[in-house]
C-alpha cells in the first residue's frame, strides 16, 4: 500500500548518539493508532501513544515485530540504512488507522523511534506496511 511521510522522533536521533538503541539486535515493533496527533518534541515512549492504539480483528496490543532486521554500511551513497521486511496483519480489521509507529520494544521505556502517516483502510483483509526499498532509516 502506498503511505505517507515518515518522521523520526527527536529523542530517538538523541538516544541513538548516547547508544541507547542496538536496531539489529532489539526487539523492534511497529503499532497502529487512530485519531492520532503526534509530536516528534514530546513523545519519547510508547505510554505516550498507547491510548489512540487500534484495536480489532487481526491486530495483538503493541504491535507486529519487524522481523529480517538489517544495519548495512553503503559505501556508494555515502550512507548506512536500517531495514527489515515488509510488516504484514493477516485479516485485519480494525477501520482507518492515521498512522504507524515504530518503538524499541526491548528498552524499558519502549522508546518511540518513527511514525509513518497512513491512508489505506483495514478492510478484513492482509495490511502491509512495505517499507521503502532502500530501507527504512537512512543516515546519510
Amino acid at each position: 500500500m502506498a503511505e505517507g511521510d515518515g518522521f523520526l522522533y527527536n529523542n530517538f536521533k538523541e538516544q541513538l548518539l548516547l547508544k541507547q538503541f542496538d536496531l539489529s539486535a532489539d526487539t523492534i515493533k511497529v503499532m497502529l493508532v487512530a485519531a492520532h496527533t503526534p509530536n516528534i518534541d514530546t513523545h519519547t515512549a510508547k505510554a505516550d501513544v498507547v491510548a489512540d492504539e487500534e484495536s480489532g480483528t487481526g491486530y495483538t496490543a503493541g504491535g507486529a515485530a519487524l522481523a529480517s532486521k538489517t544495519v548495512t554500511q553503503d559505501n556508494t551513497n555515502d550512507r548506512a540504512a536500517f531495514d527489515a521486511a515488509d510488516t504484514t496483519w493477516t485479516g485485519l480489521n480494525v477501520g482507518s488507522p492515521s498512522h504507524a509507529i515504530m518503538y524499541d520494544d526491548t528498552h524499558a521505556s519502549d522508546l518511540l523511534i518513527a511514525y509513518w502517516i497512513l491512508s489505506t483502510a483495514s478492510n478484513g483483509g492482509d495490511y502491509t506496511l512495505q517499507w521503502h526499498a532502500n530501507g527504512i532509516i537512512l543516515l546519510t
